[in-house]
């Protein structure tokens, strides 16, 4: 197979070493492939996959692959691949991989292209790339496109935003949405390896730090869990008064990023909008600040400003870390170059949370086959028959039992007769 682009082949047998040790914490995803392999949902159908390609995803693709499909995958961020799973998709899958960490942004919309260079008739994105960039630069491919699944919050926001414009046109399943996916991949995954990547990049203790978490969602809940149960001192920034309410309920100081950043050590953006800190920001920060984000997109810190602000160009301190000096001399620490920390300079999420959240979108891609002309072009939730298979599947490999409701308990909640 020579349609690929990649570092380096001769790493496929880490890569699959790595994507078995991981396959070993993903369950559901396993007993979704055992049926994908008898029943074939996926047969012929071209799928291009716009996802991060690390060890959990490389399973999730094989699972695809079993499925029937005919699979290829470009990477939803430049820093996040890794190199080592996209050679063992390629050598030993056959699953064209077109992702290299570190791209620049060139190559990494020259592998989009090329991923959509197979005409899919499925998407699966993360971020809402493939989605945009059909609908700007592609649009011969729409006439064969069923529909798209789209992972993340960021990518959600995209395509509510062009379904609202009137300019989605096919189907997407917010596989974000799912509880099974943002109850557990945002909250336990991105608080934990988020922290990860932080630790590893600066190797900094957290207990007695001013911890800045840039947003209350499912991924600062997470990672404001996380933060505080390593000993910082966890401060919360918000834009609506519900979720700034729930953070102080959860015991948790609230304030402005503003009054944050003059007392912040550490700083994290989990938010989806661009200029989260800003130059504002930047003027108020102590000397030695780490600022850091986890959120889909580089936007959320607004780097271009730092570096009118600073003298010559930033130093690369350690991996992943580069040090600003402003004009008075105060030293700003941004990691990952601003992208998603968690996958810059660590592996991302944990494979068993992974699991939950690959299994709705090989679940969502099959639905999405099966009912597509039952589908307005819109954005839809995951079935909530998916989302509760998922979790009992869950449950049964992590050897948990539940209560069943009796056929009194049945007939008392489905009436309305019978009160006190």
């Amino acid at each position: 197979m020579s349609n690929y682009d990649i570092k380096d082949l001769n790493q496929a047998e880490g890569g699959r070493r790595r994507m078995d040790w991981a396959e070993r914490e993903m369950p559901v995803l396993r007993t979704i492939s055992e049926r994908f392999k008898k029943e074939k949902p996926l047969k012929g159908v071209r799928m291009s996959a716009c996802l991060h390609v690390t060890a959990e995803t490389g399973n999730l693709m094989r699972v695809l692959q079993e499925g029937g499909a005919d699979v290829v995958i470009t990477a939803s961020n430049p820093l996040s691949t890794q190199d080592d799973v996209a050679a063992a998709l390629v050598n030993q899958f056959e699953i064209p991989v077109f992702a290299i960490k570190g791209e620049d942004n060139v190559t990494y919309y020259k592998h989009i292209k090329a991923a959509l260079d197979h005409k899919p008739q499925i998407t699966m994105d993360d971020g809402a790339d493939l989605v945009s960039t059909i609908h700007k630069d592609r649009r011969e491919l729409l006439a064969d496109i069923i529909g798209g699944t789209e992972e993340t919050t960021t990518g959600v926001i995209r395509l509510r935003a062009m379904a609202a414009d009137k300019m989605l046109n096919f189907p997407v399943i917010a596989v974000n949405d799912a509880m099974t996916k943002h109850f557990f991949d945002n909250r336990y995954g991105t608080g934990q390896s988020t922290l990860d990547g932080i630790i590893r990049a600066t190797n900094v203790l957290l207990a007695g730090k001013v911890f800045v978490v840039a947003g209350y969602g499912w991924c600062g809940r997470g990672l404001a869990s996380r933060a505080r149960g390593m000993g910082a001192r966890v401060i919360v920034t918000e834009i609506d008064p519900l979720k700034a309410l729930e953070a102080v309920m959860d015991g948790y100081e609230v304030a402005t990023m503003l009054e944050a950043a003059k007392i912040g050590d550490i700083f994290c953006t989990v938010t989806g909008d661009l200029n989260v800190i800003d130059e504002i920001h930047f003027k108020a920060m102590k000397d030695g600040a780490i600022v850091s984000n986890s959120g889909h997109f580089n936007v959320e810190i607004n780097i271009p400003a730092l570096e009118k602000m600073s003298k010559g160009e930033p130093n690369l301190v350690r991996p992943f870390v580069q040090q600003y000096v402003t004009r008075d001399g105060r030293k700003i620490n941004i990691l990952g170059e601003g992208r998603l920390i968690n996958l810059a300079s660590a592996e991302g999420h944990p494979a068993s949370v992974m699991d939950m959240s690959f299994a709705n979108q090989a679940l969502a891609a099959e639905y999405m086959l099966k009912n597509a002309d039952k589908l307005d072009k819109k954005v839809y939730s995951v079935p909530e028959a998916i989302d509760a298979e998922i979790a009992r599947i869950k449950l049964d490999a992590m050897g948990v039992k539940i209560d069943v409701l009796t056929d009194e308990q049945t007939k008392y909640l489905n009436s309305w007769q019978e009160g006190t």
